[in-house]
């Protein structure tokens, strides 16, 4: 049976707001929210193309440090503050699930800060071996 594990990517918004970048949880990686941070810089991109990829290298790490991987994502939501920036994303979230093709959704919402283009979150599941 597996146990809870929470994973912290070291944002300092993690610890500000009181939440984890992602909860491990019987079989399946809760990964939150998670933007175009740069978490070892603190720095974003102003291009909602380069942040699109930045949220991808960020899940994509969090999930490995899981023993998961964006080949078992499941279910993936896009939230971004202006809807009409989507389109310009697709080159990314093609490279990275084209082939998986999770459920997903896509949403218009405000983010934290004006500087945030989009948000991703996922649910992935832990491999069968685990």
């Amino acid at each position: 049976m597996n146990s809870r594990k929470l994973i912290s990517s070291g944002s300092p918004f993690e610890a500000e707001i009181g939440y984890s970048r992602a909860v491990i949880d019987g079989e399946y990686v809760f990964v939150a929210g998670t933007t175009g941070y740069n978490y070892q810089s603190m720095q974003i991109s102003e291009d909602i193309v380069e942040q699109t990829e930045q949220c991808f290298v960020n899940i994509a790490r969090v999930l490995e440090e899981a023993g998961s991987s964006l080949a078992n994502v499941v279910r993936v939501n896009y939230i971004l503050p202006n809807i009409k920036d989507f389109e310009a994303t697709w080159v990314v979230t093609r490279k990275y699930f084209g082939e998986i093709r999770p459920a997903g959704t896509v949403f218009e919402a405000k983010l934290l800060n004006g500087s945030m283009k989009i948000e991703v979150e996922v649910t992935a599941r832990l491999p069968c071996n685990k």
